[in-house]
């Protein structure tokens, strides 16, 4: 390894703002990276790790930003002093970089290989057929099946990881000298984010390229990243090689995030299902999709989302389900409470839910309530906070008036965290943990007997999951609800769940008690994904 670093920022400070006084957002930043060595930047969201790796490429509205002092240098250059042209000839050349999002990152009107010849004809001097040729082959090495065929396919017709895959064929036409991952892994199932960083290690070892990982999932970047930067409030707080910093953490704040990564719970809610019945039941369910083509909608198949399954679930019990994205989890939850037409019997306390049409489910509809992955989303903008959570107890308990309405807000809200002083304000005013909090206390004001929660950590960082959990583990202690916990993070499930049923293609896969499951998987299936969420790093 070179003794001069390939890159190096020097006290970066960068604000943001049209006029003075501007906001800042990192201060005094100090981060290098040497020729061939794979780097960490760890943190929170909001920490200042995509705007700081922005910088290098100056990629940021200049009409908004505005660097206060610092540099970075790389190879020999002040990149936040050259001009725009050379800028140009850096970007895409000599300095590469994948972004979270592979969809929004994609141009949606062109076909994959016009993309991926893009930076090739505008940086090498091939031709056009040499450049096809050479995006073909960056295609295959990144692992797209049919990688000739492809080149016509547009962005939507890929899956996430396909897509992800894409872009690093982008990032590395032209053999750049750093590659700068921001969350590459972020959206993708367990065992694709792990065929991703395989790949990414692999073409690393063969380039010898220098890369900078930007990520919170602590498990990922511990197995990839040979020197971690952690970031707190737009400083860098502490640096040091990987194995040191996880067993011998310095700064209080790496301490906390280490500290929040999901452990094994040994004090869950004991739930005793002797001489009981079970909460929810479910015998033969089966949910197929038709697959249409053409004009008339010719039936030309089928996909069996849920393929003929049995479950129960106890009162005041976390029934966890694992699996790949298509696996048909979402679609189990969403039959379970009649929210998609399936077939089969579903008892919900000695109720069959299946003889009921939607008009008389929805008296029942306050006893199985959903919290989705999304909380921007699955709240409206439009409503006010006390009006969200408030909404359903004018559909469910009509007998209350307004201001016994508001007590009952004001008191779940208190119960999930939050203050009342916060009833006028809208979501987009919020943080991710605190919409997901408001979106669990608009459900658990009505009182239910199951939730069915639908990833609802994914989108948040650890420390912010870690309270979300221990606010679910809470609330089924102290109401004894039960959870129906769809994730494909098999950590958070192993800390939430008591049992864990584990899907492929619409069945069973295999299912048992967590730790069981968890310590002796008996299915091949099972033991791939174990392997792929990285759980013995936890």
């Amino acid at each position: 390894m070179s003794s001069k670093p390939l890159l190096s920022i020097e006290n970066l400070s960068l604000e943001m703002g049209r006029f003075a006084p501007r906001n800042p957002v990192t201060h005094k930043v100090n981060l290098h990276l040497h020729a061939g060595e794979k780097v960490a930047l760890v943190g929170e969201s909001g920490s200042g790790k995509s705007v700081t790796a922005l910088s290098v490429l100056r990629l940021h509205d200049k009409q908004t930003c505005h660097y206060a002092s610092g540099s970075c240098w790389f190879s020999g250059k002040d990149l936040l002093a050259c001009s725009d042209s050379a800028l140009r000839q850096i970007r895409g050349k000599d300095i590469a970089m994948i972004f979270q999002e592979p969809m929004t990152s994609l141009n949606p009107v062109y076909p994959i290989g016009t993309q991926v010849m893009e930076a090739l004809l505008l940086h090498e001097n091939i031709s056009k057929s040499q450049a096809r040729q050479r995006a073909i082959e960056l295609l295959q090495r990144t692992g797209i099946d049919h990688a000739e065929k492809r080149m016509a396919a547009f962005p939507h017709m890929l899956s996430g990881g396909q897509r992800q895959r894409v872009m690093i064929a982008m990032a590395l036409a032209c053999q750049p000298k750093l590659l700068i991952a921001d969350e590459p892994t972020t959206a993708l199932d367990v065992t694709i984010q792990l065929q991703i960083i395989e790949l990414l290690e692999d073409l690393q070892k063969e380039t010898g390229m220098a890369v900078l990982l930007i990520s919170h999932d602590l498990n990922v970047v511990r197995r990839f990243a040979e020197r971690i930067y952690v970031m707190q409030n737009g400083e860098i707080v502490e640096e040091a090689q990987t194995e040191q910093l996880f067993n011998a953490p310095k700064h209080p704040y790496t301490q906390r995030l280490l500290h929040s990564r999901p452990q094994p719970c040994v004090d869950l809610p004991v739930v005793n299902p002797k001489n009981k019945a079970p909460l929810l039941q479910a015998e033969g369910l089966t949910c197929h999709f038709s697959l249409k083509q053409g004009f008339f909608k010719r039936v030309v198949g089928e996909v069996r989302a849920v393929d003929d399954v049995t479950l129960a679930l106890y009162e005041g019990e976390t029934l966890g389900i694992v699996g790949e994205s298509g696996s048909g989890k979402t679609t189990l939850g969403l039959c379970l409470l009649r929210l998609q037409a399936c077939t089969g019997q579903i008892q919900f306390e000695g109720c069959p839910l299946h003889q009921r049409n939607q008009q008389q489910l929805r008296p029942l509809r306050k006893f199985f309530q959903v919290v989705f992955q999304d909380p921007y989303s699955s709240l409206s903008p439009r409503m006010t906070i006390e009006d969200i959570v408030g909404e359903g107890l004018k559909i469910h308990f009509p007998q209350l008036n307004k201001a016994q309405r508001r007590e009952r807000i004001i008191e779940i809200l208190q119960e999930v965290g939050l203050s009342a002083a916060i009833l006028s304000r809208y979501p987009h005013e919020f943080s991710g943990g605190q919409r997901q909090r408001i979106a669990i206390a608009r459900v658990v004001i009505l009182e239910p007997k199951l939730i069915l929660l639908d990833e609802p950590t994914s989108a948040l960082d650890v420390s912010i999951q870690k309270q979300v959990l221990e606010l679910l583990r809470k609330l089924q202690r102290k109401h004894q609800i039960s959870y129906l916990f769809i994730s494909h993070d098999l950590a958070v499930v192993r800390a939430m769940a008591h049992r864990v049923i584990v899907m492929q293609h619409g069945q069973f896969v295999e299912q048992g008690p967590t730790e069981e499951l968890f310590l002796r998987p008996k299915q091949p299936y099972t033991r791939t994904l174990l392997q792929a969420s990285l759980v013995n790093v936890v």
